[in-house]
């Protein structure tokens, strides 16, 4: 295993860290009498096994349902000085729900302290407003930082970069979780902020949020090659030193496997990277065409700003993606949460493109006059049942 600086928590950071949303029994909490024995004994050979291999940063959240009290099962039988351990509480409007919520998941994790604290889903300015103002949530994690029971505090984010380069220059945070990645490459100026802050860079779920990559289809599987879709998009990230930890969401102890691959790769990005970069910009070239792919963000606007909540760009966006690497799959299963996921994914699929008007909000565009019939198109390819958000939180 390869370690890097988290920034100013000056923890040795595993260049992958062990996630906690796929192993556990249940997304909902359930008494412990419930949870199988063969779900917990799962679990427990999934963190040993990442353990053995020099992965010592475990990440889960409250909002996981029985991630956090399945891993207060395991966690005390290992030395705690060899442990990274982080969880991750909501804010909430009102502190004191924000505090209960912080003691359940203490409680739950049965460690006399956890390394990393996330505020959970920063994803609005209302609620870094929640976090940050006097007597909110920060100020009750600061009470139990004081106390010994939290040494460091990050946030969660799957927010515009706007609201995540506003948290970060704050300068209260000691880290971020983020989502960043070869097909999401948006996020690069909140890692840059996070850089001049010298802020902890974890990125959130590159494998299933970067592209379904452990069923990857036919057409990526050859653009990557000689190296799997998932390999190719770990060393991308890896290869950026202001990365610092890519979450593997393992539900079984031989989901490390293949990420492992990676490591004796590391020193050899630069060699490895250029071919399979420009294979895969070609193929986009090819599907989507210069013009627009250079173009295409220009002048969109955010749900908020669309008539009928649209979200234009992400729906653009997975039209790419299938355009260009077929990843039909992927689109079809993101596509179908706009409308479900709050947000922590905003706006509405084009359903009911024909009912609003939204000539205004795309006049600023320079394919102003294509984009309704591409969005009408890639409803027609992609709606299918509405898909909810796994988490609780």
């Amino acid at each position: 295993m390869q370690y890097r600086r988290f920034g100013r928590t000056e923890l040795a950071m595993p260049v992958f860290s062990c996630g906690g949303m796929r192993y556990q029994h249940s997304w909902q909490d359930v008494s412990p009498a419930d949870i199988p024995r063969k779900n917990q004994e799962n679990l427990d050979a999934t963190i040993r096994r990442s353990l053995a291999v020099g992965i010592n940063h475990i990440e889960t959240a409250r909002g996981y349902g029985t991630s956090e009290i399945q891993l207060g099962k395991v966690l005390p039988k290992f030395p705690r000085d060899q442990l990274i351990v982080q969880t991750k509480v909501s804010p909430k409007p009102d502190a004191e729900e924000f505090r209960r919520n912080l003691e359940q998941s203490l409680g739950n994790m049965r460690l006399d302290y956890i390394d990393l604290l996330g505020i959970h889903g920063i994803n609005t300015a209302e609620l870094l407003d929640d976090t940050l103002r006097p007597g909110g949530c920060m100020a009750v994690a600061r009470e139990y930082q004081r106390q010994g029971r939290i040494r460091h505090i990050g946030f969660s984010t799957h927010g515009p970069t706007a609201v995540i380069q506003q948290a970060i220059e704050t300068g209260e945070f000691d880290y971020v979780n983020l989502h960043w990645y070869y097909i999401n490459q948006d996020n690069w100026p909140a890692i840059a902020a996070a850089q001049r802050h010298d802020v902890g860079v974890f990125i959130i779920s590159p494998s299933d949020k970067g592209g379904h990559l452990y069923s990857p289809p036919q057409k990526l599987v050859d653009l990557c090659a000689p190296l799997s879709p998932m390999v190719f998009n770990d060393l991308f990230c890896l290869s950026h030193p202001q990365v610092h930890t890519l979450s593997l969401g393992a539900a079984r102890p031989s989901d490390f496997d293949e990420h492992l691959k990676v490591i004796p790769l590391l020193d050899q990005a630069q060699a490895i990277l250029p071919p399979i970069l420009a294979r895969l910009e070609q193929a986009a070239v090819e599907a989507l065409g210069a013009d627009w792919l250079r173009t295409w963000k220009l002048g969109l606007p955010a749900p908020a700003e669309t008539p009928g909540q649209i979200n234009i760009p992400i729906i653009l966006w997975l039209r790419n993606l299938m355009e260009a690497f077929d990843m039909e799959e992927y689109a079809k299963a993101r596509y179908n949460l706009l409308g479900g996921g709050g947000h922590w994914f905003p706006g509405e699929k084009a359903a009911k493109l024909g009912e609003v008007d939204i000539e205004g909000a795309i006049a600023r565009s320079p394919h102003c006059d294509r984009i309704p019939a591409l969005l009408a198109e890639t409803h027609a390819r992609l709606a299918g049942e509405a898909v909810q958000r796994l988490s609780s939180s």
